[in-house]
């Protein structure tokens, strides 16, 4: 796997570390996941199943559990050694936490120069906001995204997806990959200060126009992305389901139209988001006549982009996904998410074991004093 021999040492809670570790888990890192004494706080948050959360089954398959109290001076002791031997820190705590400790990246490169060291919080180690608490929605309100997630009633709703927190995952895995592959070349490692809030900005730029072309906010229903052009919009159907057109270029549109019997109307989508409202009308109107069952079959074959919005369960349950293997499960009968980074040659070799919460405190700590 292309990450055995990497071993990893996170002290990050919750998502946004937890979920990039696990994937570094996944293609063959060895993770040692430190504890404080009560536990990572998703062991214990939302549904279980065979006695195990399933956030947390989903976030820390494949690793080992060190459990420590950082307050104490000889269990942090005990931590260092263990850094000592590692090529990779996480932690995800506000900034200067880490120094109060004696657990800073001047502090450990200086006894591991070649450490890639990941902070990862939800403003970054500059600016005004930096000591600011805040989790994911927090994040997204005041980056703008809470505002575009506009329902029908124009007021903002809570966003469905933790787009901080996962923005900020996969950010911090490519910062670690790339620093792994300059120490290749250099021996040094590096210091990656990841904010949520800067990862999440980083996922607008088909947002931007108007804030960027013309100094304003968007008007949401009017736009492109949400509403404003009529084959890139949510559609009711008669049983109460709903349907999505999600392809505005135009020859989807008169492919649409063509066989709704209404040619003319892809002319009307040629026009600005916002101006479409005749095509919307008819298409509202059109949808609302049929069951999700029916149009389902009547697009069959048509080279139109659409879906139907499936429930969550139903989502998980397609053919496609479990094809593609991106939920599994495993012999005690745990459903799992798959591994999305899928290579030809040493694929990821997916461990479903989870750790009990300081299990592998006797080998770790041991291995370190002997270090």
């Amino acid at each position: 796997m292309k990450l055995q021999g990497i071993r990893v040492v996170d002290l990050s809670l919750f998502l946004p570390g937890p979920h990039l570790t696990m994937m570094m888990a996944d293609h063959g890192a060895e993770v040692i996941k430190v504890e404080p004494p009560a536990g990572e706080p998703s062991r214990n948050i939302g549904l279980r199943k065979n006695g195990e959360a399933v956030w947390f089954r989903n976030t820390h398959r494949g690793k080992k559990s060190l459990c420590l109290n950082l307050k104490d001076e000889g269990q942090r002791e005990q931590l260092l050694s263990l850094i000592d031997t590692a090529d990779v820190f996480v932690e995800g705590f506000r900034p200067g936490a880490m120094a109060r400790l004696g657990l800073d990246y001047a502090t450990l490169s200086a006894r591991n120069p070649g450490l890639v060291y990941c902070s990862i919080s939800a403003f970054g180690q500059t600016g005004p906001k930096r000591l600011k608490p805040a989790h994911d929605l927090s994040i997204q309100a005041d980056s703008g995204t809470v505002f575009l997630n506009e329902g029908s009633n124009g007021e903002p709703c809570s966003p469905a997806m933790p787009v901080a927190d996962m923005a900020a995952s996969l950010m911090a895995l490519s910062g670690i990959l790339m620093a792994l592959l300059r120490r290749a070349e250099t021996g040094k490692g590096d210091y990656l200060d990841i904010s949520m809030q800067d990862s999440l900005v980083a996922w607008l730029p088909n947002a931007l126009g108007p804030v960027f072309a013309e100094d304003r906010s968007p008007e949401v229903k009017n736009e492109r992305s949400w509403g404003g052009n009529a084959m890139y919009r949510v559609y009711r159907t008669a049983d109460g389901r709903y349907l999505t057109l999600g392809g505005s270029e135009v020859k989807f549109a008169e492919n649409l139209f063509a066989k709704l019997g209404r040619p003319e109307l892809a002319e009307i989508c040629r026009r600005s988001p916002g101006e479409q409202g005749e095509a919307i009308a008819y298409l509202e109107q059109e949808f609302s006549r049929r069951t999700l069952a029916d149009w389902s079959r009547w697009f069959e074959g048509l080279d139109v982009c659409w879906s139907p919005v499936r429930l969550l369960h139903e989502a998980l349950a397609e053919e496609h996904l479990q094809a593609r293997q991106m939920v599994f499960e495993d012999v005690q009968g745990n459903r799992h998410l798959g591994v999305p980074i899928k290579f030809m040659d040493e694929p990821a070799q997916v461990n479903t074991r989870l750790p009990k919460l300081g299990e592998h405190n006797p080998s770790l700590v041991n291995a370190s004093q002997e270090v």
